[in-house]
């Protein structure tokens, strides 16, 4: 499939931002609807998008009227094909953080109005200060926001850390990742897809796997398939244990993969002073893939004890 030539009016796609645009306008509307956690995308039996379906949306988005006003932050908005799509959105409050400054040009060139008043934050979104992003006017504190985009791939997963570290502001997160990162985040115990990111975002968020993506949705194309994945912070607060050595035993745990927990804990057990006989030999014979959340908090509370 030949490449588009570049113009004057586009941005060139950058190898080291991991840069891909999106040049299919339907399915970047159906992403823009997933910010909203009840939505659900019409699906082919292969698990693809239903081009039909998606096709026949309607622009306005009107069936999201009577829904709550959601702050919304996009990263990594490129030329704007998805952030064209959220504006349709009456409820939503848009804002787009781009590093790339030829992006940036391009943005405020053709969309002025829209990106408006700071709506368009020329930084990286993981180092730039997130309290300053939808702070409430009124009282001076820092809202909630949903997180969007078409993920460049080559950060995907810290992107997902920076969320995870700011999960009390961040109800839901949904966008495009390489889908060998998807399906990780998505993977259930027993997977071999089933790991770190598996874990420690399914701690807090209810993780779903949308649709697969194939490379020539793309501008240039990738050389991997993608997907759309959506996660929605569950109910729970706090673990009841100590996320930091919750978060250390997952990451031994599964550094060590092809060995049995006994194997792979037993220098933190020694580091710790705690016999590996006071931990649950249940859980002991098993390898990491095989252990739930739940699995995990209950071996952080035994090393706690």
């Amino acid at each position: 499939m030949k490449h588009r030539p570049h113009t004057q009016t586009e941005v060139r796609a950058k190898k080291n931002l991991g840069q891909h645009f999106l040049n299919n306008t339907a399915m970047a509307r159906v992403i823009a609807r997933c910010v909203h956690a009840g939505y659900k995308p019409a699906l082919m039996p292969d698990g693809s998008l239903d081009s039909l379906e998606a096709g026949g949306l309607s622009r306005d988005a009107a069936e999201f009227a009577g829904s709550v006003p959601l702050n919304v932050l996009e990263i990594g908005p490129g030329m704007g094909v998805l952030s064209v799509c959220l504006w349709e959105d009456a409820t939503l409050n848009v804002h787009l953080v781009e590093i790339d400054a030829e992006s940036v040009v391009y943005l405020a060139r053709h969309f002025p109005e829209r990106v408006e008043n700071g709506r368009l934050i020329p930084a990286d979104f993981l180092k730039m200060d997130l309290d300053t992003l939808f702070v409430d006017k009124a009282t001076g504190k820092p809202q909630e926001f949903v997180v969007t985009g078409n993920f460049p791939y080559n950060i995907s997963s810290q992107i997902l850390f920076r969320v995870l570290e700011n999960k009390e502001r961040i109800p839901l997160v949904s966008g495009m990742f390489q889908k060998e990162v998807g399906e990780r985040v998505c993977a259930r115990p027993g997977s071999k897809a089933y790991g770190i990111l598996s874990v420690l975002l399914q701690a807090f968020y209810t993780t779903e796997y949308l649709f697969t993506v194939e490379p020539f949705e793309f501008t240039p194309p990738p050389q991997v398939r993608s997907c759309v994945i959506r996660l929605v912070r569950n109910q729970t607060e706090n673990l009841g244990c100590d996320e930091k050595l919750f978060a250390g035993i997952v990451k031994r745990a599964f550094n060590q993969r092809r060995k049995t927990l006994r194997n792979a804990l037993q220098s933190l057990a020694e580091e710790e002073g705690l016999p590996l006989s006071d931990l649950p030999q249940e859980l002991l014979g098993k390898r990491a893939e095989e252990l739930s959340v739940q699995d995990y908090v209950w071996l952080t509370r035994c090393f706690e004890k």
